[in-house]
Order: structure tokens, then sequence, then C-alpha cells
């Protein structure tokens, strides 16, 4: 629901900026969203105690250093519709639209052994010719038998395991025999 909500609000932040401006808007509000991981600042935040006003003062003086009239109004915005809450999912929902502006993708290579640096470079390039996008890969060792990679904003998840790949090995020589 909150992410339904949060892509109303970006839509006209996304019609009227360009791509460089919204990079910034985008960052400015990744970085108020990181601050609603702290357990203090979100007991402020949803308060009934504390008035809007001075909800809306602690938040502006969070994104006073962007000096945009631009993100003054939108926070004002926020604040004024009792919308605090869904900061981070207008973060995410700016950083997705970014994504998709720019072609610049991140995704996850899971493995059980370790990848070498060379290779993780030539799965992203490949990945990134394929798609017609910049996709960069981080690699994170898990107890994933084989190897899977994900890139969640563009939905692809590609996975040989080789458990999978061995029973289709049996069922070929069964078939054969």
């Amino acid at each position: 629901m909150e992410e339904l909500i949060a892509k109303r609000y970006i839509k006209a932040m996304v019609n009227s900026s360009d791509t460089s401006s919204f990079e910034n808007i985008a960052a400015v509000f990744s970085t108020l969203a990181d601050s609603f991981k702290d357990e203090k600042f979100v007991n402020i935040i949803e308060s009934p105690d504390v008035s809007k006003s001075d909800k809306s003062s602690i938040l502006l003086d969070s994104v006073k250093s962007a000096n945009s009239n631009e993100i003054n109004n939108f926070v004002k915005l926020i604040v004024e519709n009792k919308r605090i809450n869904i900061i981070p999912a207008i973060a995410e929902a700016m950083r997705k639209d970014l994504a998709n502006r720019t072609k610049t993708y991140t995704g996850t290579i899971y493995s059980d052994t370790s990848i070498d640096d060379k290779v993780l470079q030539e799965l992203s390039d490949g990945l990134s010719k394929k798609f017609d996008s910049n996709i960069t890969l981080s690699f994170v060792q898990n107890d994933f038998d084989g190897i899977k990679v994900d890139v969640e904003d563009l939905g692809i998840e590609i996975d040989f395991s080789k458990t999978r790949i061995n029973s289709q090995m049996i069922e070929h020589i069964v078939k054969a025999i």
C-alpha cells in the first residue's frame, strides 16, 4: 500500500525534474530514509505528542543541506498529509525509477564457492550487453549449492544448482536406456 502511495507522490517530481536534479532528490530522500532506521528518530516522528510543525522542522533541518525549495515543499506536503511514515517507500520508489531512467542496476551473485573478480566483471559485462543496461554485480558467499545471479530491479534470476543438474543428467541417462 505504501508503495502505491509513494509512486503517486513521486510522479509529479519525476515529471517536473530532469535526471540530474532527480538524482539529487533521490539521494536526499535515501539519506532521509536511513534516518528511519534509528529507533529514537522513529519514536519522535511517530509520537502524537510532537506537533506537525515540530516534525516538519525536524525533517526540514534534515534536508537543509540540499538547499532546494522543491525538496522543502515536498517534505512540507508529506507532513501536512500525515504521510511521514512512507518516506522510506518514497526513497525506494525513487531509487527504482532512477535505475530505470538511467538503465543502471545492481545485482547479487550467490554461491558456496568464491568467485574471482575477473569472472564477476565478465558476468556483469555479459548481462549488461544482453539487457542493454549497466549492471553491476556483487558477490555474496552463502550455502547455495551452485551459482545464482539476482538483479531484482530487472526481474532477473538465473541459477544453476549442482543437485538439479545431477538429477537432470540422471533423468536423461534413464530416458536413453
